[in-house]
């Protein structure tokens, strides 16, 4: 499948990130393909030595590619030291929609004392609360229900029926996908004679400019002081973050990840899907948590960490739980052979 773009020539794209072209400059593109679905006239690329076997077949009339992958490209090609980055930034490029005209539909429910800057468009259905402050080219999209005090800064996208709550703050030029809750109330319960009495969670939610937050991702607000993710921060969807958690700038957080409550992490992290991070935990700049993990204790340096049991097949898997409960007494009998050696090496 071919996703069409507009009529573009080589050169114009190579010059676009500033790379060399290996073949024809002046053919043009007019569609974007994978290596095995492209046809004469798309654009693809090639990043992962998995496809190498589609490389050498493709008819994409251009690939971007590493300079040492060239004598395997049967056609046009853009160089790029990193591939990955230079489509990511071509394909924004070529995709990129006209501004759409705008405007706040009828349906729209609006209360009173709301800020709305230029050129912000709101379609139907949304509902925005008083003392909400809205920046300029912001773009609300249907159904969406933004409480009271919330402020969203400018070029800020927000994708139709997400909800933020009461005195949520974000930044400038975020994406915030569909079915997202920001500012719903973190888990605080405290326990009275077997009952669970709910503690009042009355932070907020900070979020910093060029966040992106996946579909149907909920971020607490905090118990007292507010949940911060800093700038450039990159959300998969159904991810969950607590109250009071820290992110730092420009990490990124794969889907069905779960932070729990006052743990902070670092900047320039990733954090792999499905990981688990327990609370009031603290984890370095620059760690790599590999998918399924389960962070129990804080990670004070830099690096990557893993936990977990790889898949393997299921009688495998028995006999190695089996071993696995019996690994405390093989210590202790491996710590008695060892004394009993050391005592006959003593006897020598």
């Amino acid at each position: 499948m071919s996703i069409p773009t507009r009529q573009t020539s080589i050169k114009e794209l190579a010059d676009l990130i500033g790379a060399e072209i290996v073949g024809q400059s002046d053919a043009y593109i007019s569609g974007i393909a994978t290596l095995e679905s492209a046809k004469a006239s798309d654009l693809s690329f090639f990043a992962n030595r998995k496809y190498h076997k589609f490389l050498l077949k493709t008819k994409a009339s251009i690939v971007i590619l590493h300079p040492d992958d060239v004598n395997n490209c049967p056609t046009n090609a853009i160089l790029a030291d990193d591939p990955y980055l230079a489509y990511a930034k071509i394909a924004t490029w070529l995709t990129k929609k006209e501004a759409k005209k705008t405007e706040i539909a009828s349906s729209a429910i609006i209360a009173n004392g709301v800020t709305l800057g230029k050129n912000v468009t709101i379609d139907s259905h949304v509902s925005i609360g008083s003392e909400v402050i809205i920046g300029d080219n912001v773009h609300i999209h249907a159904g969406c229900v933004i409480a009271e005090a919330v402020s969203i800064a400018h070029n800020t996208i927000i994708y139709p029926n997400v909800v933020i709550y009461t005195g949520v703050t974000i930044g400038a030029h975020c994406i915030i996908h569909s079915g997202a809750i920001i500012g719903s109330d973190g888990f605080g319960i405290a326990n009275e004679q077997g009952e669970w009495l709910k503690v009042p969670q009355l932070g907020g939610v900070i979020i910093g400019d060029r966040v992106e937050i996946g579909a149907n991702t909920t971020i607490d607000r905090g118990a007292i002081e507010d949940t911060f993710i800093a700038e450039g921060v990159k959300l998969d969807n159904l991810i969950q973050i607590a109250h009071n958690v820290k992110i730092g700038k420009n990490t990124a957080i794969a889907g069905c990840v779960g932070i729990a409550g006052s743990t902070t992490i670092g900047q320039y992290c990733a954090i792999g899907g499905g990981a688990g991070i327990l609370g009031h935990l603290s984890i370095a700049d620059h760690v790599h948590i590999t998918a399924t993990s389960l962070v129990t204790k804080s990670v004070s340096k830099a690096g990557v960490y893993s936990s977990g049991t790889p898949l393997q097949e299921n009688a495998h898997w028995h006999k190695n739980f089996v071993r696995f409960k019996q690994l405390d007494k093989m210590y202790r009998c491996v710590s008695e052979l060892d004394r009993q050696l050391h005592e006959l090496d003593k006897r020598k």
